[in-house]
């Protein structure tokens, strides 16, 4: 990746994304978010289909000259109805909070009552946020994680939707460490005659790959990433029974977005043709695995876990009684100096801005796809627990520096 034909034209852009390319191949990546997608989906997002228009959808658009883009679009449905077992798949949200989006623009009036978690406790701000168009636009409730144990209380859940007697109850999370219990969520939005929106955007390739419950089929409407745990192109998606179909397609377009990216589409169908080999699915398993040895490696040398541990791809840690000077933009300032990128996040039971916080979040899935295991997880357990037990001290800082540079020379990105 020299892109040559880009410094052509623009060397400060080739220098910037070389550099990009540099970073990532001497970094560990840990944002939970993050992955590092084949060279065949990033080629496949790099192709002419970023050319062409293509309002509206297979067989029914509002520009000439689609054929290929209806064939790739198609592509990536009928790979995402057999991946989740999905009835109706709209591939065309250009992230996650747009599938999300474009639930509620079909299925609410401004208004319309939300019931999700609580930012602080592990939820996102596409699920009421007030910062975010749905705390503006509807009247948001918010249910939390018990403090003590890290986990959902789904019984204070189905009181409060009682309570409170929302339109649509949202569960799936972006820091909550635990599989989540989607029948139960779904028992208490029909004990109110809610709907039940599924937001699996960090778990979409655990779902499909059966090592995380589905909500597909359970909840009635399933949204996500496709570039997280899924390892495809950029973007969301958004899955229904077909009954919705009618509602969610013109919610997306025209309703919320323009034209689709076809680009990232293709990225999408290639990712999913890839996650439906069989190696994937020990691919799924070994992202948990690695977050099981991270989240205990990190236990031994005294921190604490929301939870106690984690079910999923993610390690949620709270610094407050293992390190109480140390916050968690403070471990993760230090971490990435020495090429350990992970992010600070909130806990349960937060006193700090979200911009300082008290914790700091680990995932493992852009790892596992450079290869990483059991044996390199406690390594970088060690080197995390390294760095924040000796926040500022340069001796240790420049020999976890070797020691994460020796972890990503063994286990190249892109070669």
């Amino acid at each position: 990746m020299n892109y040559d034909r880009v410094r052509e034209v623009d060397p400060a852009a080739a220098d910037a994304l070389g550099g990009e390319v540099k970073r990532q191949q001497d970094t560990l990546a840990m944002i939970a978010s993050e992955n590092h997608v084949s060279e065949a989906v990033m080629e496949a997002q790099g192709s002419a289909l970023t050319n062409k228009y293509a309002e509206g959808y297979p067989g029914s658009r509002y520009y000439a000259g689609c054929e290929h883009a209806d064939e790739v679009e198609q592509l990536a449905i009928e790979r995402a109805k057999e991946l989740w077992g999905a009835e109706h798949v709209n591939v065309q949200p250009h992230s996650g909070t747009q599938a999300n989006m474009g639930v509620y623009l079909a299925m609410l009036d401004p208004g319309d009552r939300i019931l999700s978690l609580d930012l602080n406790h592990g939820g996102h701000l596409s699920h009421g946020h007030q910062a975010n168009f749905t705390g503006q636009l509807y009247e948001v409730e918010q249910y939390e994680v018990d403090e003590e144990t890290g986990y959902i209380d789904y019984e204070g859940l189905h009181e409060q939707a009682e309570e409170f007697d929302p339109d649509i109850v949202v569960s799936g999370y972006s820091a909550y460490p635990r599989e989540v219990d989607f029948e139960r969520v779904q028992a208490a939005a029909d004990a109110v005659d809610a709907l039940h929106l599924a937001d699996i955007a960090h778990i979409t390739g655990l779902v499909a790959a059966g090592v995380h419950e589905s909500p597909v089929g359970v909840a009635d409407f399933v949204t996500g990433s496709t570039h997280k745990t899924i390892r495809s192109g950029r973007g969301g998606i958004i899955m229904c029974d077909e009954e919705h179909a009618d509602d969610i397609d013109p919610a997306v377009f025209p309703g919320g977005q323009g034209g689709p990216l076809m680009h990232n589409i293709a990225g999408k169908a290639v990712g999913f043709k890839e996650a439906l080999e069989p190696g994937f699915e020990d691919y799924a398993e070994q992202v948990v695995e690695n977050a099981e040895v991270l989240g205990e490696t990190l236990v031994d040398r005294g921190f604490g876990l929301v939870s106690g541990g984690t079910d999923t791809h993610l390690v949620l840690a709270d610094l407050r009684e293992s390190h109480p000077d140390v916050t968690g933009s403070d471990a993760e300032e230090a971490l990435e100096a020495v090429g350990i990128v992970l992010n600070a996040n909130t806990v349960p039971g937060e006193t700090r801005s979200p911009f300082v916080a008290s914790g700091v979040r680990a995932g493992t899935p852009a790892l596992t796809s450079r290869g990483f295991g059991p044996a390199e997880m406690e390594q970088v357990g060690a080197c995390i627990a390294d760095i924040v037990d000796n926040i500022g001290d340069e001796d240790v800082m420049a020999e976890v520096t070797e020691r994460v540079q020796d972890l990503c020379d063994e286990h190249p990105l892109y070669e």
